[in-house]
């Protein structure tokens, strides 16, 4: 997992930012990382501007830490923004 991840304690989570060339890079990584999502079953909080996008993994309700899915997770999104950047 890329030092760009933060994790934070109230609430439990973690944080990236991401920043593209342009939106439509960061659109095809927005796309990207839907799939990927479908694909591990987390779907984290995204929000995005003109050429960026912060994102928040959050851990499951009743959950009170992070496991390795989420960081798994922060790894795949790690290679998958090189693809565009």
């Amino acid at each position: 997992m890329s030092h760009q991840w933060q994790e934070r304690k109230r609430p439990v989570r973690l944080e990236a930012r991401y920043e593209f060339k342009d939106y439509g890079t960061l659109r095809d990584f927005l796309d990207e990382a839907a799939d990927l999502s479908e694909q591990e079953g987390l779907y984290p909080d995204m929000g995005f501007g003109r050429d960026y996008v912060n994102i928040t993994i959050h851990v499951d309700e009743g959950e009170e830490e992070l496991g390795e899915k989420h960081h798994h997770f922060a790894e795949l999104l790690d290679t998958l923004v090189k693809k565009f950047t």
